[in-house]
């Protein structure tokens, strides 16, 4: 794997938490996380396990072009992937793309280990 610098890091991170600031993108990544399954659809042999915008429209209550482009957000913090079928596009998680969100905050419980971040007794 390729060493990536602070800096890279950095606005990976920022990327990640930028596409997640959004309610509905929020949602949207609940719902292709669990794939199919999110909204008791049927699963057809050869059929990637995703969700389609159009499925997304129904769940979301949103228009094609909104929930597009919520989509192409997610696809570029490296968050969701696309598998076609035909003339169909399947979206699915990407949990690559919470890598460098994941690594981040890992960096961050040494310091709260340390007793330099106060935690907040309502957590």
């Amino acid at each position: 794997m390729e060493e990536r610098s602070p800096e890279a890091v950095r606005g990976a991170v920022v990327q990640t938490a930028k596409a997640l600031s959004d309610p509905a993108r929020v949602q949207m990544l609940e719902l292709i996380a669990h794939g199919r399954a999110c909204c008791n659809l049927p699963t057809e042999p050869d059929t990637p396990d995703g969700v389609c915008v159009c499925e997304l429209q129904e769940q979301l209550g949103l228009g094609q072009s909104l929930v597009s482009y919520h989509v192409r957000v997610l696809k570029e913090a490296g968050l969701v992937r696309e598998a076609h079928r035909g003339r169909w596009t399947y979206y699915l998680l990407d949990v690559s793309g919470l890598a460098a969100l994941r690594a981040f905050t890992q960096e961050l419980a040494p310091v709260e280990s340390q007793g330099l971040i106060k935690q907040d007794p309502t957590f």
